[in-house]
């Protein structure tokens, strides 16, 4: 049976070649996952390594405040990092060298005043030269490093994209009016987040500091140890000099580089993981064309299996030698998706690291023995498990059969069965969504969907008959005798038409999910920026950092402006929970956002109330009139009545208050965003004079509605044309089954054909039956495809409706359109070579050898 299982794999290769792909390519997408993060993640490991070489012992304070980054409820009387506390380190006898670390972000305009870098990775420091006047941190290029105010430095990748040289004038920015500097030294930067496409300025210490923290102040200290002191003592020592009332993580070298190997580690399983879930949908889909494969050879080789069973071959040797040969096949393709694999992470790196893009860190390719490994048992067992149910009616066709003509048909009972089964299933599905989506469940949503799915997996031989019913009088009246016969054909096999049809139907399900979800979301945002946002303008950084302080009495002061308020969010302590709240100009917040009073006063904020919205007290059972004692991020205390009770408003939420009473106790937190009203509504005018009114800065941006309404939807589509992109494999897959099928159909219906031909069918015609043939079978993948597409996203919206206000279901017709019209091209492009190979049959050896 060895012997036989291996014959029939030689003997029919070519019908078992797409199901080799089919296998080959989602084992490729599974090996090329983990050898690309493995690499990945090596990579950064190295480079890490190398960022903290010579740091024996770090110290970094958790609380300080960074020009607009600090998020957190830091307290105002906690002690912090300074050069006094520097020096008590440097005068340790274990001590080296104590290095101060200022870090903060710094945005650089090109010489047309545009950023260089993405806005989220330009990052300022210190420079900090030794004896020999350089830092070995950041090693120079070029000139040399910054001595005074009027000066920085720059990586040279910077450098090069904004045409700077040494001593030009830059113009450098961090929340405030722009700095016109002199560059005086170009740095050789290995800082991952410089590499993959950000920016580094480097000040002396003392501007650093007055940019970032207060003079004297550090984001951290870093110790170098005399060679033979032990870095834990040093830890201990180092300890007991900070200050006790800070807020401050100390750790050794060793320690520090395995933390953040942890998180690289962790960043690298979430990528891997995120993408095996795209790479498990396109192996699932592959399950559909092996598993329809085997049927139809087993279909095929009728005949030869009930003489080995005549011959004395038992059930289990027949169901065996199947297996076998799945088996040879799924060892063959995993081998090949592996290499494939291998390549397609060499490439996608080489592809990051080309001009303007991520530029990943150099690092040797990761093929572990456990991506071989898990490779080939992916493949190998997904191409058994599909081939399970094949082999088991192998083994069951009786050696009687050996007399009769082609495929066994299926029972009345077996389709009553699985009829009623795909019913029990779809249902229950149906009803997890339901459940779901009113319960805002994301894990019974999937779990129904994936139920949903199966379910009507197992019904579509019997939705194929109407579906195809109801897409096939049209192609007969335009197309006759050959679209009739496709019609026939489609309906002749429902099961092999099923799993045809089901692998296509899992792409499009899911693309459509995204498509409307996608579109729904970008409805609901665009419904509540015209709803919420009553302001001409926003003025916000680029990275979502905060605003200097003097930005809004800039703003408030730019001619054209009728009204205008800072945005300002602090975290402060309400009872035993952390809460945001919100300060704004009472005076003028009215007019730039629509705020709907529902109980209280609208006039609360000019009271010195707290004005809160509906989410709130629904979530607390607050009522107008109470008090909330709270404690601000600076640690002082305040009582704040409730004066009102407006609409959830996605503009501000949650509790709202007078900015004149935040400010004072925020901790040096700015503004998060600006919102302006001109006299004339929004202009070009106006909007230019907001960007020369703070000082030109190139992190911050002066957007209209239109602007943010772009802006949203660009982040989503961003977001959608990626996981597009991921599901492109699972589609390709399901095109190589309808390839296969209908290739195999060709095979098994030659006498058929040959006959049809005999009658006065001619090629062409044979070529449209076939291809009319694929087109049906797309086409009910399609339409499936997109009905539970539709429903699913219905589910999605439900568990997501309390973060998007009036987020209801939106079924673009244009895109879901476009989906089936894809659907019928895939169906016809995949039935190209079947339909040639189908008419240049000879005649006469169809009717003979069929």
């Amino acid at each position: 049976m060895y012997r036989t299982a291996l014959r029939n794999v030689l003997a029919h290769k070519a019908r078992l070649l797409m199901t080799t792909l089919a296998v080959l390519l989602g084992t490729a997408f599974v090996a090329g996952t983990l050898v690309f993060t493995d690499t990945l993640g090596s990579a950064l490991k190295s480079q890490n390594a190398k960022s903290f070489t010579g740091v024996t012992v770090s110290v970094s304070d958790d609380g300080a405040v960074s020009n607009g980054y600090s998020r957190g409820a830091r307290r105002s009387d906690a002690g912090h990092l300074t050069e006094q506390t520097r020096q008590a380190i440097a005068a340790l006898p274990g001590t080296a060298e104590a290095r101060g670390v200022v870090s903060g972000f710094a945005g650089i305009a090109d010489r047309k005043g545009a950023l260089i870098g993405d806005g989220f990775s330009t990052t300022g420091t210190n420079y900090v030269p030794g004896a020999d006047g350089q830092d070995a941190r950041y090693p120079l290029a070029g000139g040399h490093g910054p001595t005074s105010a009027g000066e920085l430095a720059l990586d040279t990748e910077t450098a090069r994209k904004g045409g700077y040289q040494v001593g030009d004038t830059v113009r450098v920015a961090v929340n405030g009016p722009v700095m016109q500097l002199k560059l005086t030294g170009l740095l050789h930067v290995d800082d991952p987040r410089v590499t993959a496409g950000g920016s580094l300025a480097a000040f002396d210490t003392a501007t650093a500091q007055r940019l970032y923290l207060t003079p004297s102040q550090f984001n951290e200290i870093d110790v170098h140890a005399k060679p033979g002191t032990d870095a834990s003592a040093l830890l201990g020592q180092v300890r007991r000099l900070l200050p006790g009332n800070g807020d401050f993580t100390a750790q050794t070298g060793q320690e520090l580089a395995a933390e953040q190997d942890r998180q690289i580690s962790a960043a690298t399983k979430g990528l891997s993981a995120s993408l095996l879930v795209f790479a498990g949908i396109s192996l699932f889909v592959g399950v559909f064309i092996i598993a329809n494969t085997f049927s139809m050879l087993v279909a095929q080789r009728t005949k030869e299996l009930a003489l080995l069973r005549a011959i004395g071959a038992s059930r289990r040797q027949v169901g065996r030698s199947v297996l076998i040969e799945a088996l040879l096949v799924g060892l063959l393709a995993s081998a090949a998706g592996l290499l494939a694999g291998t390549g397609i992470a060499a490439g996608l790196r080489w592809v990051l690291n080309g001009p303007g893009q991520a530029n990943l860190p150099d690092g040797p390719l990761i093929v572990s023995a456990s991506t071989v490994l898990t490779a080939l048992a992916v493949g190998v067992l997904v191409t058994l498990l599909a081939a399970w149910l094949p082999a088991r009616r192998a083994g069951r066709i009786a050696p009687v059969a050996a007399m009769s003509n082609g495929d066994q048909p299926a029972t009345p009972k077996s389709l009553l069965v699985r009829n009623t089964i795909g019913a029990v299933i779809g249902a229950a599905g149906a009803a997890l969504l339901v459940l779901g989506a009113s319960n805002r469940s994301t894990n019974t949503v999937g779990l129904g969907a994936g139920a949903l799915l199966i379910g009507v997996f197992v019904l579509t031989p019997l939705l194929s008959r109407p579906l195809i019913a109801l897409l096939a009088p049209a192609l007969q009246r335009i197309y006759g005798s050959p679209a009739k016969l496709a019609r026939e054909n489609a309906l002749r096999n429902p099961r092999r038409t099923a799993a045809t049809a089901s692998a296509l139907t899992i792409g499009v399900t899911l693309i459509t999910a995204l498509t409307v979800v996608g579109a729904s979301v970008n409805r609901a945002v665009d419904q509540a920026d015209g709803t919420d946002l009553k302001a001409d303008y926003t003025v916000a950084m680029q990275n979502f950092a905060q605003l200097s302080d003097q930005v809004g009495p800039q703003i408030a002061a730019t001619s054209g402006v009728s009204a205008s308020s800072v945005v300002r969010q602090v975290p402060v302590e309400v009872g035993d929970d952390t809460r945001w709240i919100t300060g704004v100009d009472p005076n003028s917040i009215g007019e730039l956002a629509a705020l709907r009073t529902t109980a209280g006063s609208p006039d609360a904020l000019t009271h010195g109330q707290l004005l809160v919205d509906q989410g709130y007290v629904k979530a607390n059972g607050t009522a107008v009139g109470d008090v909330l004692t709270v404690v601000y991020p600076d640690g002082s205390a305040g009582r704040l009545t409730i004066g009102g009770i407006v609409a959830d408003n996605t503009v501000v939420d949650g509790l709202l208050a007078p900015d004149q009473l935040i400010a004072p106790h925020s901790a040096g937190q700015g503004p998060d965003k600006v919102l302006v009203k001109g006299v004339h509504g929004a202009d070009p005018a106006l909007k230019q004079a907001l960007q020369n009114a703070t000082g030109g800065n190139p992190l911050i941006a002066v957007k209209d509605q239109a602007d943010l309404k772009k802006e949203h939807r660009q982040m989503l589509s961003a977001a959608l044309n990626i996981m597009y992109g991921l599901l492109g494999m699972s589609v390709v897959i399901a095109v190589l089954g309808v390839v296969n099928t209908m290739a195999m159909s060709v095979f098994e219906r030659r006498r058929e054909i040959g006959m049809l031909r005999a009658v006065g069918l001619d090629r062409r015609g044979v070529r449209r039956m076939v291809r009319l043939e694929s087109l049906l079978i797309a086409l009910l993948g399609g339409v499936l495809g997109v009905g539970l597409g539709i429903l699913t996203a219905w589910a999605g919206n439900g568990t997501i409706a309390g973060s998007f206000k009036h987020l209801g279901t939106v079924v673009p017709p244009l895109p879901v359109l476009g989906f089936i019209a894809a659907a019928a091209l895939v169906g016809l492009l995949a039935a190209v070579w079947p339909a040639r190979r189908a008419a240049r049959l000879d005649v006469l050896e169809a009717i003979r050898t069929g």
